[in-house]
């Protein structure tokens, strides 16, 4: 069930909220995970059992953590959770890679990558490593762990929530006045960002696609409408995830900072999908060692870290190459170009751009085949033509939503709001401006999806 869908808006949510703040404060987690179930059995119903066999596995580790020696439980449940998603997920990619290397002829499996299993399986092994290092109690009561791993806001796209984050408001959370219109807004706002603004862009990228006159403007614009579909995509996702943890008490941590206006690729990923990168930190980089050691083990570690990133994202080659193209970037900036980019203004923000817009096409490819005609379409390899009818007529029509993309993808309209809000004038009239803007965009998305629009998910794939 997407979030962006007739079903979820207008049924299942005002079902669940409304079962939810009628009952007494003892059986919301029970409302909110049954809730949670269903939403994520709609799609998959056998895959619940499975995300109901991870949990049961996170909570008997951290029962057992006391009782038999610490270590042990923790690789052998890490093991077992890691195990869940290799297979579902890996499986079949390294049953290729050992045909095309070894000339054998191994049948592929038959499985289905299950929604959400990167997400969930992550939140699961950071709650076994917390109570591991004694960061964390372990949670006793089973339906509190299953309601903070299967709570259907960030269920199946994150933000990857530590148990940490929100263990105390698992027993005791509230909800007030500001509280549930903060979690209105914000959820109304990734609603618009991912119905109004993503889903445009993703058709534009679909048109360039099914395109026969793949020019080298058109690939360029195909680049910048892939970088503003999937940052919207996914943090119009994220926002609406926020917005409905505040709705039911919850505080789940932020997953973007208007990364686009970052000025080196190292600043970029302290913007883009933080909880993704503050995971691997905390849990592969310092455990490997970090930068506390050598200088050649320390690349190592980058090495690592950012091949399993890719490699998180997606059981192809170009996603393991997109992760080591930003290991190789972040190396180099690290060892002399920061001081640079510094230095450069305005060309610092061109070059992280440049960067950003060429590795979104690596990671939007069609494996490595693709994404080689990709990078050759992008950097004239092949005789493409500069430019197109085709490409112009698109170009125009997209035009104005483009620039509204890139716009929004700055703090500038945030700013400009904020400024506008403080003032006298405004501040009376932002009182009014504020609901009917949050009504129009509940309105145009409703109407975007009664008309069945576009409206995929790019991060159920990963």
């Amino acid at each position: 069930m997407l979030f962006s869908s007739i079903t979820f808006l207008y049924y299942f949510l005002p079902i669940v909220f409304l079962l939810y703040y009628l009952v007494p404060k003892r059986f919301k987690n029970l409302i909110l995970l049954l809730g949670s179930l269903i939403f994520y059995a709609w799609g998959e119903p056998k895959y619940v059992f499975l995300m109901l066999i991870s949990v049961a596995i996170g909570y008997l580790a951290g029962l057992l953590m006391d009782k038999l020696p610490r270590k042990a439980v923790l690789v052998v449940s890490v093991t077992l959770c890691l195990a869940f998603l290799v297979y579902f997920k890996y499986a079949n990619f390294f049953i290729v890679n050992t045909n095309a290397f070894l000339h054998t002829e191994l049948p592929l499996l038959k499985v289905v990558l299950p929604i959400g299993i990167s997400f969930y399986t992550f939140q699961i092994i950071s709650y076994i490593v917390d109570v591991y290092r004694g960061q964390v109690e372990k949670q006793k009561n089973f339906l509190s762990l299953a309601t903070y791993i299967a709570m259907f806001p960030q269920l199946i796209a994150g933000p990857i929530v530590r148990y940490s984050d929100i263990n105390q408001e698992l027993e005791h959370r509230s909800v007030h006045a500001d509280k549930l219109a903060d979690g209105i807004r914000r959820f109304l706002i990734g609603l618009g960002k991912k119905v109004l603004l993503a889903n445009q862009f993703g058709e534009l990228c679909q048109v360039f696609r099914v395109s026969d006159e793949k020019t080298i403007l058109f690939y360029w614009v195909y680049a910048l409408a892939t970088m503003l579909h999937i940052y919207f995509d996914f943090s119009g996702y994220s926002d609406m995830a926020i917005g409905l943890g505040k709705l039911l008490g919850f505080s789940f941590p932020e997953n973007f900072n208007y990364p686009f206006m970052s000025r080196s690729v190292t600043e970029f990923w302290r913007r883009w999908h933080m909880s993704l990168g503050t995971w691997f930190r905390d849990y592969v980089y310092i455990p490997l060692g970090g930068n506390r050691v050598g200088k050649g083990r320390h690349l190592f570690n980058i090495f690592v870290v950012w091949m399993l990133t890719g490699f998180w994202h997606g059981a192809e080659w170009n996603f393991i190459l997109w992760g080591l193209l930003f290991a190789v970037l972040l190396i180099v900036e690290k060892l002399f170009l920061l001081p640079v980019l510094q230095k450069v203004g305005v060309l610092s923000r061109v070059y992280l751009l440049f960067v950003v817009a060429v590795s979104f096409v690596i990671f939007n490819a069609a494996g490595v085949p693709g994404m080689v005609a990709d990078m050759a379409g992008l950097f004239r390899i092949g005789g493409n033509g500069l430019v197109s009818q085709e490409c112009l007529y698109y170009l125009k029509s997209y035009g104005p939503l483009l620039l509204i993309g890139i716009l929004g993808s700055t703090n500038y309209p945030a700013r400009w709001w904020k400024y506008f809000a403080t003032t006298k004038f405004g501040g009376k009239l932002s009182v009014v401006i504020e609901p009917l803007c949050l009504i129009g965009i509940l309105s145009l998305s409703t109407a975007y999806l009664v008309d069945g629009s576009f409206n995929p998910f790019l991060y159920f794939r990963f």
